[in-house]
């Protein structure tokens, strides 16, 4: 089985050797990660029609879902996701902590959300999703979400 691994984890410090683990644990459950560093693109052009390959050639896409540079998942993974889903490939996300999308904004956001009308809405007035899902339904209905990490995530690839 060959899993392509997306998520943020692409921009760590340490992404080569978080790539080198993420491997390695992929092995250990018998599977072929496809990471989006093992290409050989350097320019954006190139780089999407790797990933793009890669995930076409995969037969799983895990998901690293955790909250990137505000209350969402990175959008380039949410791509990916979206991406999968149209091919008819299985998505498994991963987020590291338990809880629901209006807990995750208003944490994001420092505060509580208000309450106008019977929705809830964020500091900038906007209505936040509430569905009692872990994430976006454009997320969490396609995909099946385990709370952990890669592990978990390789866990339910059984």
């Amino acid at each position: 089985m060959k899993a392509y691994l997306a998520g943020p984890d692409v921009f760590r410090l340490d992404a080569l050797e978080w790539a080198a683990q993420a491997r390695a644990l992929c092995r250990a459950h018998g599977i072929e990660a496809l990471i989006p560093l093992d290409g050989e693109a350097m320019n954006a052009e190139g780089i999407y029609f790797q990933n793009i390959a890669m995930i076409r050639a995969a037969d799983v896409v895990i998901a690293n879902l955790n909250a990137f540079r505000g209350a969402e998942p990175d959008s380039g993974t949410s791509f990916e996701i979206g991406f999968a889903v149209a091919l008819g490939k299985r998505v498994i996300g991963y987020v590291a902590e338990a809880g629901l999308t209006t807990e995750r904004v208003a944490r994001w956001q420092g505060s509580a959300l208000e309450c106008v009308d019977g929705r809830l809405i964020d500091r900038d007035g906007l209505i936040v999703e509430d569905f009692g899902l872990a994430l976006n339904l454009m997320l969490a209905v396609p995909a099946q979400i385990v709370v952990g990490g890669l592990a978990e995530a390789l866990s339910a690839c059984d």
